[in-house]
């Protein structure tokens, strides 16, 4: 796989204990490594999805609502993933979207806007990396006590014992170098009363947006990541002695009029006046492709939100942007 935009995880068996047709989000506990995985793919930059077969809805074992329920809690104990998409019909329906078929696969890489090539899916069965071939995409194979020795014995050359060390893997051949260490897997995460996962059906697969998504989840063609998705904005630690933030820049193609605008960013430093500079991602219809941006700002506690300013250097008038 040269490239790399996006990991899609199984959720039973890979992110999750396998309890059959659970509909209780109380029984829902991680399997070991699960939580670092979806971090590590976090830290690198990539958008994460679940793709899951739940034929206990189209059993009559379970309800919609139940399976979003108990992918409500496995994403607060996750930290958070971007998109969630799962098969809700029997295995004789005869969808396209149950695994080993293709169409969560495809459906996930939608919604995250990328081409379903450059996913990673990751599994606990043959089903899981059969889906990602079909897609077109990479399998890798983590198995557990309850997958059959024949599918180990198949996937051999395409496994990992667990799905920390398939992301950091697929990292390495993607020549994202992952940090030495591996971070450290996010506190679970309580959303507020009321805060319910929103889902919807998207043609035969039911899909939920990630309530603590960095990827707005949208219809995109051709796998083009959606212009709408949130801006970027990556702190840089600057030396602890105070000074002016250096700017970072991006070319201009024409000078013309200045504007300003105010943008929320996560800083870090090891003092609360530190000073720090960021580099700023813009968007909106007046916004242009190459932007002068110079932005600065001075850091609360480690990982705190603070407010910047950045002054841009456009050559229209600004209908309307963001930062």
């Amino acid at each position: 796989m040269s490239r790399l935009s996006a990991v899609l995880f199984d959720r039973d068996g890979t992110l999750v204990v396998d309890v059959p047709y659970n509909g209780d989000p109380a029984r829902v506990r991680l399997m070991p490594g699960a939580a670092a995985a979806v971090a590590l793919a976090r830290s690198a930059g990539l958008p994460t999805g679940v793709v899951s077969n739940q034929s206990g809805v189209g059993r009559g074992l379970l309800t919609v609502d139940q399976v979003v329920r108990v992918n409500e809690r496995a994403d607060e104990l996750l930290g958070g993933l971007d998109t969630w998409v799962f098969c809700p019909h029997a295995p004789d329906a005869g969808c396209a979207c149950r695994k080993p078929r293709p169409g969560l696969v495809h459906t996930a890489a939608a919604r995250l806007g990328v081409p379903p090539s450059e996913c990673l899916v990751i599994g606990d069965i043959a089903a899981d990396v059969l889906a990602a071939r079909a897609a077109g995409a990479r399998g890798v194979l983590v198995p557990n006590a309850a997958t059959a020795p024949a599918e180990v014995e198949r996937f051999a050359m395409e496994s990992a014992p667990d799905p920390l060390t398939a992301v950091r893997a697929a990292l390495t051949a993607a020549g994202l170098a992952p940090p030495r260490r591996p971070p450290h897997p996010p506190p679970a995460r309580t959303a507020p009363a009321g805060d319910r996962m929103r889902w919807s059906r998207q043609g035969p697969v039911v899909v939920s947006e990630g309530r603590w998504s960095s990827v707005r989840n949208a219809e995109t063609p051709e796998g083009i990541r959606p212009s709408g998705r949130a801006a970027v904005v990556s702190p840089s630690r600057r030396p602890s002695a105070p000074g002016p933030a250096a700017p970072h820049r991006t070319r201009s193609p024409v000078p013309g009029e200045a504007a300003s605008g105010e943008a929320r960013a996560c800083a870090s430093g090891e003092a609360a006046e530190e000073e720090w500079a960021a580099s700023v991602s813009l968007s909106g219809a007046a916004a242009p492709a190459e932007s002068s941006v110079s932005v600065s700002g001075t850091a609360a506690p480690a990982e705190s939100p603070a407010s910047v300013r950045g002054e841009v250097a456009v050559g229209r008038a600004l209908g309307g942007w963001s930062v």
